[in-house]
């Protein structure tokens, strides 16, 4: 029989959310990348006789095995390619400082500067800005072996194998993960009308957040094609056409869920036969077995899946109708500008640059006075841990600690058993795979699989065997003292600012979703563009989603910002709710429903934008009030009860 903690040992929940392992699927074309590719460098160095050139090629495929995340071809050159042109530029100005004292101290704190600024563009940038730093460190702390230019040229060729490995099967597979993403978004939404109805609620909200990731992930996918095709490609062009034809299939489920009526089987088993005509690029007729519609929800459910079929099964698109619900991406240069602009004038940009070049500019005063082994780690350590946008700096710091002692375990077996040579390539093979199966488990266990593989390709440069771990610890314990201490617990970005902000910022958004799906602002009734209001319904779910994930970060730090976002966390669940209610209603007017008078629709809005200046303006509940009245029978009831559940959920209780 197990033994539950004494109470005073019972670990907070926090630390249990740090520690619990995340569920993914094993990616393995993405394992058996990662073998060759830092593999075969070392094998081809060990057979020229250049082993120290195969060991910086294979370092250099380390970091393309951690980009190599992308399902479609397009997204892989974006995610693995750019960040290695960052990467050469910052080995190369590192090897320019190295051994050059305060200059090199000064350098690397520019470089941080610049790297932090630019990793607040998006994905891509981050990533880039991340090895960029990363780079630069190894070039200002590691003696590097040939000419100036033959590191940027190893270690950029063995991240661009990774991305060779990864685009062979291009030429057949082109457009699969493309389809692919669609139809699994057709099978989200099957599972998700199989919810609709069910009592309690927490099936049909899992189901509608799953919906939501996967609706944002096909997006992705496709518009990152079509910004480049311009909509020419007819290809991209259906499978844009299908994911905005099951959109009203996705609006319809809410109204459905508030009836309390699970649908007919048919209905899930019609769009799962949609899903593999997707998969499979099937045009040709599909006969539908739907029930016949007897209620406002029912006729919007068949009306929807009607027109779905329509759009799955049709030969040709015409590009000219087709809105792809987020608004066309600009084209490249304007999106650079923006993007350049951003960055120059936003002070979150700065913020965070600073912080990056005040920890960073701290790490190289260290090593630069203090004689400190293999010191370049402790700037390495920061740099890996100091990523906002990779979760939280303080749940960062505590993984890396942790992973980096388990993957020294696994260093000292390496380096104190296995001889250097040929074996390396043998252990390189078997340790290889463990980074990409361990990373979407977590950080901790990616700093695990990391470990390893970096201290026996710097052995390969240095031979310095089982000397390397004492110093590695340490380094790794003080750049995470140095992230929690300067790049932490001295910038007092409260829970409320970071997340608060954007919680209030929807709540606002959602207001002006209620205007529009019954009018414009103080003119109920009158018609808003379906595209318009589609595009402002997409944008609320993948915000929520958003903040739903910082929440999530938010719940692993330590008190008191992991009791405050607990607190707050049902809001975003509530406004989710509201946002529901909100298309239910339309879909019933939109299907026979008497619409609600102007002075509804404005009661609520008033109420949804004071919950959100309530949000913005305290960290902590307070007291609101929650007078909703409106006819009994009025389409909008739903959305007014789940409007009082937000406004009593923001009240102390």
């Amino acid at each position: 029989m197990s033994r539950e903690f004494p109470i005073g040992l019972t670990p907070p929940d926090w630390l249990v959310r740090n520690l619990q392992p995340q569920q993914a699927p094993l990616n393995r074309p993405a394992i058996a990348r990662a073998a060759v590719a830092m593999a075969l460098p070392l094998a081809l160095g060990l057979a020229t006789g250049h082993t120290a050139y195969g060991a910086l090629a294979s370092m250099g495929a380390l970091s393309g095995v951690i980009g190599d995340t992308a399902d479609a071809y397009r997204m892989r050159i974006l995610n693995i390619a750019i960040p290695q042109l960052f990467g050469a530029v910052g080995v190369t100005l590192g090897a320019a400082v190295y051994g050059h004292g305060w200059y090199a101290v000064t350098a690397l704190t520019a470089i941080a500067l610049v790297s932090g600024m630019i990793s607040t563009i998006g994905a891509v940038a981050s990533v880039s800005g991340l090895l960029l730093l990363l780079n630069s460190v190894i070039g200002a702390g590691l003696p590097l072996p040939g000419a100036w230019w033959l590191a940027p040229v190893l270690m950029s060729g063995g991240g661009l194998l990774v991305l060779l490995l990864a685009l062979l099967a291009w030429p057949l597979r082109s457009g699969v993960p493309e389809r692919t993403a669609v139809a699994n978004t057709y099978r989200t939404v099957a599972d998700l009308l199989t919810t609709c109805g069910d009592d309690p609620a927490a099936g049909y909200d899992a189901a509608r957040r799953a919906v939501t990731q996967s609706l944002n992930q096909s997006y992705d996918l496709v518009l990152a094609r079509r910004a480049r095709h311009h909509g020419r490609n007819p290809e991209l062009t259906r499978l844009l056409a299908q994911l905005n034809a099951i959109t009203p299939v996705v609006e319809a489920a809410p109204a459905v869920h508030q009836s309390g009526r699970s649908l007919p089987p048919q209905i899930r088993d019609t769009v799962r036969h949609l899903a593999q005509a997707v998969e499979t690029g099937y045009t040709g007729p599909i006969g539908l077995d739907l029930p016949a519609p007897t209620s406002e929800t029912t006729r919007a459910v068949d009306h929807a899946l009607r027109h779905a079929a329509e759009v799955v099964t049709a030969p040709d698109v015409d590009p000219r109708g087709i809105d792809d619900r987020l608004g066309r991406p600009a084209a490249l240069r304007i999106r650079a500008a923006r993007a350049a602009r951003n960055v120059l004038l936003s002070s979150g940009s700065w913020r965070y640059g600073l912080r990056l070049a005040l920890c960073i500019g701290l790490a190289q005063v260290l090593v630069s006075t203090v004689p400190v082994p293999r010191s370049y780690w402790i700037a390495l350590t920061i740099t890996f841990v100091l990523k906002p946008d990779f979760g939280s700096v303080f749940s960062r710091a505590l993984l890396r600690a942790l992973g980096t002692v388990a993957g020294l375990v696994i260093a000292a077996a390496v380096l104190s058993v296995v001889p250097r040579g040929w074996w390396d390539v043998l252990v390189l093979l078997l340790l290889a795979p463990l980074i990409p199966a361990l990373t979407p488990r977590g950080y901790g266990y990616q700093t695990m699989a990391i470990t390893p593989v970096i201290l026996l390709l710097s052995d390969i440069l240095n031979h310095q065997g089982t000397a390397l771990l004492l110093p590695r610890l340490v380094d790794s314990l003080i750049g995470c003292g140095i992230a929690l201490v300067a790049g932490y617990l001295l910038w007092p970005e409260s829970w409320h600012t970071r997340v608060g902000d954007r919680l209030a910022e929807a709540v606002a958004d959602t207001a002006r979703y209620v205007e529009s799906a019954f009018g414009t602002p103080g003119s109920a009734g009158v018609e808003v563009d379906p595209a318009a209001r589609a595009r402002m319904r997409r944008r609320l779910y993948r915000d929520l989603s958003v903040i739903r994930t910082e929440f999530q970060r938010a719940l692993t730090e330590p008190p008191p910002t992991g009791r405050l976002a607990a607190g707050w966390l049902p809001l975003v669940v509530a406004v989710e709710r509201i946002v529901d209610a909100t298309t239910a209603a339309r879909v019933r007017v939109k299907h026979g429903a008497p619409p609600p008078s102007s002075a509804e629709v404005d009661q609520v809005a008033l109420q949804l934008r004071e919950l959100s200046e309530g949000v913005r303006e305290s960290e902590v509940l307070v007291e609101v009030r929650t007078d909703l009245t409106g006819p009994a029978g009025s389409v909008l009831e739903p959305l007014r009860q789940e409007v009082a559940a937000a406004r009593a959920i923001a009240s102390p209780h």
